[in-house]
């Protein structure tokens, strides 16, 4: 009888995947709808360019740190629960930043947002312990292009807001589903009976923080300070300290917080690997897509486009991913998630080279844009899927959150090398970037996807096991 109320009690999997979903949406719009109005915020809050964009630093640190963090307490004390504290600083965050009074209290509250990162590792693996077997591959695909999609999106949304609309109200807007997804969260999404037996392991938590963070730093400053200045040096080699430190720490606790052994097994090293390079190109595109239609024809190349206008350019992108997600999930199922993968990175690099090579008129980028979508959708949904197929069920979360880090360090990359190129590549004496400086930026794209293509094919699927039964907790 207990047994019976206990499977009543536990939704379906489709109620369980759409709120998911909707979550997920949420933060994919907060992460990239503030790209568009960086030059608001210099202008009304009265900051200077480098602090403006820690608006975009201070998030993106901020969920490379609480990514894994709340991965691995989500393995050890749930996942709902975890889910529902990442969600509750994501709203905290958003509401603050509606309130926010100056560019310092903008960014305090856009670090809070941050945590709200660590909802994919935590999706995944609540994914994973619920649905039927036959339906994970599915699943992780409709929310990975989430991702994506959301992302593409949040674009074209803020450029609409920031051209009739307070800059405000891109907080405001974004915290109402945000509130939407604690309710039902909380009221419908099922608490997985898989847990990891072992404790919080603060030094190994410390440590990896400290080391995210400094490389995170360093990566999105580098730019501005100057590559060989001795700032960002000193945070290299603070970072990389913090990191063979950390191995050391991880490698002799009782209770590690991430399983060396799990990210040195093959199929989880090449994944988070063609995770990185596939980060790299794929964020060097969407960084470079607005500021190149944006510039004014006279330049020699450009559409002169609106803040929307840019979003708009983007917008088949976004619509290819919603459908090229769930596909992937399906071959996945049928011929092994690497394939999805190495045809997506593929795709993308053929929708780069398109960039490259031909951007004169209108539909040239809208058909780029949407090949990069397909590309897109299907390689995120085939690299969370590669990382469900080769680990524990009681390490899903944390291996989940490293993957999604390791996503971000590629994009923080791949950003920066674009924005170097753009400031080194000028037209004449000015400071508008010339059109090789695109060109460049794209091709680099090409071939970083096909690297990432060519690794994913070496990918096998060699399930990672603990040593450790999993504890299965009666609600």
């Amino acid at each position: 009888m207990h047994q019976a109320r206990q499977h009543q009690a536990r939704q379906h999997h489709n109620v369980t995947l759409g709120i998911l979903t909707l979550a997920g949406s949420a933060f994919a719009l907060q992460q990239t709808m503030v790209f568009p109005a960086l030059t608001t915020f210099k202008e009304e809050l009265g900051a200077s360019t480098a602090w403006t964009t820690w608006v975009l630093t201070g998030f993106l640190v901020s969920a490379a740190v609480a990514t894994p963090l709340l991965g691995r307490l989500g393995d050890q004390f749930g996942k709902e629960r975890m889910l529902l504290v990442s969600l509750g600083l994501f709203l905290a965050g958003c509401v603050g930043a509606a309130l926010a009074w100056d560019i310092w209290s903008l960014i305090a509250f856009r670090v809070v947002s941050g945590a709200g990162g660590a909802l994919f590792p935590l999706s995944f693996a609540i994914i994973r312990d619920e649905f039927p077997p036959e339906k994970v591959k599915m699943g992780i695909g409709l929310l990975s292009a989430v991702f994506g999609v959301g992302g593409g999106f949040g674009i074209v949304l803020s450029g609409v807001i920031v051209d009739h609309l307070s800059w405000r109200w891109l907080f405001i807007l974004g915290s109402i589903p945000v509130a939407a997804s604690i309710a039902l969260v909380h009221r419908y999404v099922p608490e997985s009976p898989v847990r990891s037996p072992s404790r919080v392991d603060i030094p190994g938590a410390l440590l990896l923080s400290g080391a995210l963070v400094t490389l995170m730093v360093a990566l999105t400053e580098g730019e501005g300070w100057g590559w060989t200045s001795p700032l960002l040096l000193g945070l290299v080699l603070g970072s990389a300290a913090c990191f063979l430190l950390w191995g050391f720490v991880e490698a002799r606790s009782s209770s590690p917080m991430v399983n060396l052994r799990m990210l040195a097994h093959r199929p989880v090293l090449l994944t988070n690997v063609a995770t990185m390079v596939s980060g790299f190109a794929l964020f060097s595109c969407f960084v470079l897509v607005p500021a190149f239609v944006e510039t004014a024809p006279g330049r020699g190349y450009g559409f002169g486009a609106t803040a929307t206008e840019a979003g708009l350019f983007l917008l088949p992108s976004s619509i290819a991913m919603l459908f090229a997600g769930p596909l992937a999930g399906t071959i996945g199922r049928r011929v092994g998630s690497k394939w999805p993968l190495a045809g997506g990175m593929l795709v993308v690099s053929l929708g780069a080279l398109l960039f490259a090579t031909a951007h004169d008129e209108g539909w040239h980028v809208y058909l780029a844009s949407g090949l990069l979508g397909l590309g897109v959708g299907s390689a995120f949904a085939a690299l969370a899927a590669l990382i469900a197929d080769n680990v524990d069920a009681l390490e899903m979360g944390v291996a989940s959150g490293m993957n999604t880090v390791m996503r971000m360090i590629g994009a923080v990359i791949g950003g920066q090398v674009a924005a170097a190129l753009l400031t080194a590549q000028t037209i004449g004496s000015s400071s508008v970037p010339a059109e090789s400086a695109f060109t460049t930026t794209f091709v680099l794209s090409a071939v970083a996807a096909l690297v990432a293509a060519g690794i994913a094919v070496s990918i096998g699927t060699q399930p990672h096991r603990l040593r450790l039964e999993p504890v299965r907790v009666e609600r």
